[in-house]
């Protein structure tokens, strides 16, 4: 498959009683669709998957894959664990569901590069769906060189890198000057998401692009265009959105603003989150204002 453009990865709205709340996630679902979304992710890391129940997930995805369907946008779907065997369970289970899967990188465990890179061949071998692998070192303790992320790109039913280091450094931009063919990389932290596209990122997987959809998207059309200047410009002005939405930790401040627009029904989130300060989330608002 092909992966680019800007990819959401969804919020999980709760009622008042703490239950999900399915008709709040397919109206989400679709309003970031219509401001131009290529993708959406259910149960990312901003979807709060460790704290939903199994049935609680798959209602979760049933919802937002209906939304996907019918509208021809692709899925992503969180799934896997540091465990291999696990993981691939977790992913026959997506057989016929979802478009793709998103995987992180093992965490905790730290099987070095050598183990990583077991770990996808197998994952590639028996997976029913493409795999997204989720680089994210500050979360999972695991460190990857270029040449290592390169050697996962080219496996077979690996079609693209969320790219999440924290920063732009010297492997990515060795990664982005020689990709594998047909890999793409998307940037998966939303502060550095103009210069990695400026790099040749194709795209972005962006909790923050909640907010502010179609910026986003117009950031990403106008790397792809060559339209640097309006790119640059547009670029620091989403930084600063960046930047207040992840003030505390993520989906907390999302959750926040999506609720003082009136389209999610609570701000809630579960423990051990807990929801973002009233300051924070104006600063949020504020800083959406000034888009």
């Amino acid at each position: 498959m092909e992966l680019h453009g800007i990819h959401i990865p969804l919020v999980t709205p709760f009622a008042a009683d703490g239950s999900v709340a399915l008709d709040a996630l397919e109206s989400l679902a679709h309003r970031l669709l219509d401001a131009g979304a290529a993708g959406l992710v259910a149960l990312g890391t901003t979807g709060e998957p460790a704290t939903l129940g199994a049935a609680e997930k798959q209602s979760v995805i049933a919802v937002v894959g209906g939304v996907c369907r019918a509208r021809g946008a692709v899925l992503t779907v969180g799934a896997g664990s540091a465990d291999t065997a696990g993981t691939v369970e977790a992913l026959a289970a997506l057989d016929g569901v979802a478009d793709a899967a998103l995987v992180t990188v093992p965490a905790f465990v730290r099987p070095g590069e050598a183990g990583v890179l077991a770990h996808f061949t197998h994952l590639a071998e028996h997976s029913p769906v493409p795999l997204v692998v989720y680089h994210i070192p500050y979360r999972t303790g695991q460190a990857l060189g270029a040449a290592a992320l390169r050697r996962i790109g080219e496996l077979p039913g690996v079609a693209g890198l969320k790219l999440a280091t924290g920063a732009v450094d010297g492997d990515a931009v060795e990664l982005l000057a020689d990709l594998p063919p047909g890999f793409a990389v998307l940037a998966g932290d939303d502060l550095v998401v103009s210069p990695l596209l400026a790099l040749g990122a194709a795209g972005g997987i962006l909790a923050s692009a909640h907010l502010a959809t179609e910026r986003f998207v117009a950031l990403e059309q106008a790397w792809r265009a060559g339209d640097v200047s309006a790119a640059r410009a547009l670029g620091h002005r989403l930084a600063g959105l960046s930047k207040a939405a992840f003030a505390e930790p993520n989906p907390a401040v999302v959750k926040g603003v999506l609720h003082a627009r009136g389209l999610i029904p609570t701000p809630d989130v579960r423990l051990p989150l807990l929801p973002a300060g009233g300051e924070t989330v104006a600063a949020a608002l504020a800083a959406l204002g000034k888009l």
